[in-house]
């Protein structure tokens, strides 16, 4: 069984590295000039027109927009929302709020997937306590890769991390390798689990590390749009994303700008 997902995982030439670093570094570009404009007032609908315009822009396609139906081209999940957040006129931004966008671009047939939770004007201090250590998470995670190191210690580092601080990883939702399809192989769970499997990583492999952490239990549930993920709690929850590629000394960070 674990033969047969390893042979699933696409190893990227050192060009088609290239590519992706050029597309991930872009996602992140364009995603940070969208969080420049959050604050009071906006609504996830400015934010999605605001991606069209930068993808328009910089001639790229929005990876999310009619992905398996979704209707924008940007996930914007604010406070409780957790992930695949639909960006509609009717979720306005306030003081205190804090926003995760979601956002992928196809560049040269290569796939970016980037992610950040955005504060919207002052955040109260659990709130800003949550993104610090979501953020760190996804370092230590990264921190794993490396030729002869193990999947399973990527997921150990972030699960780690964000319990150790008193807050739980999204088991629904998990982060996956990437190339030119969005979703590849191998799926890359925030946390261990029982019969994990034993993937030695190799250079070559690109991944799109992306913990997603609630600030109570882990436990989420589908709104009737059928796509907003919240917490089962009503708790806020916070996303942070990066391209990774493994090389023969360690690992770069192809969206880090």
């Amino acid at each position: 069984m674990v033969k047969a997902l390893r042979r699933q995982i696409p190893i990227k030439t050192s060009e088609e590295i290239g590519r992706l670093r050029n597309a991930a570094a872009l996602t992140m570009e364009i995603l940070l000039k969208i969080g420049e404009n959050i604050s009071p007032g906006i609504t996830a609908l400015d934010i999605d027109k605001l991606a069209r315009s930068y993808c328009k822009e910089y001639g790229v396609k929005p990876a999310f927009l009619g992905y398996a139906g979704f209707p924008g081209a940007i996930c914007v999940s604010v406070n409780e929302e957790v992930v695949h957040g639909l960006p509609t006129g009717r979720k306005i931004f306030k003081e205190g709020d804090i926003v995760s966008l979601d956002f992928g671009v196809i560049k040269d047939g290569f796939y970016g997937d980037v992610a950040i939770t955005f504060p919207v004007g002052d955040i109260a201090d659990n709130a800003r306590k949550l993104l610090e250590v979501t953020k760190e998470s996804l370092y230590k995670g990264i921190e794993q890769l490396k030729p002869g190191g193990k999947l399973i210690d990527v997921s150990r580092a972030i699960q780690k991390h964000v319990e150790s601080h008193g807050f739980s990883v999204v088991r629904d939702y998990a982060g996956h390798g990437i190339g030119k399809a969005l979703h590849e192989e191998p799926q890359i769970t925030n946390y261990v689990y029982k019969g994990y499997p034993d993937i030695t990583l190799e250079p070559g492999m690109v991944f799109a590390i992306e913990p997603m952490v609630n600030e109570g239990t882990y436990k989420v549930k589908v709104k009737r749009d059928r796509w907003t993920v919240v917490t089962k709690d009503g708790k806020l929850s916070a996303h942070f994303e990066h391209d990774v590629a493994i090389i023969e000394n360690g690992y770069i960070i192809l969206s880090e700008i």
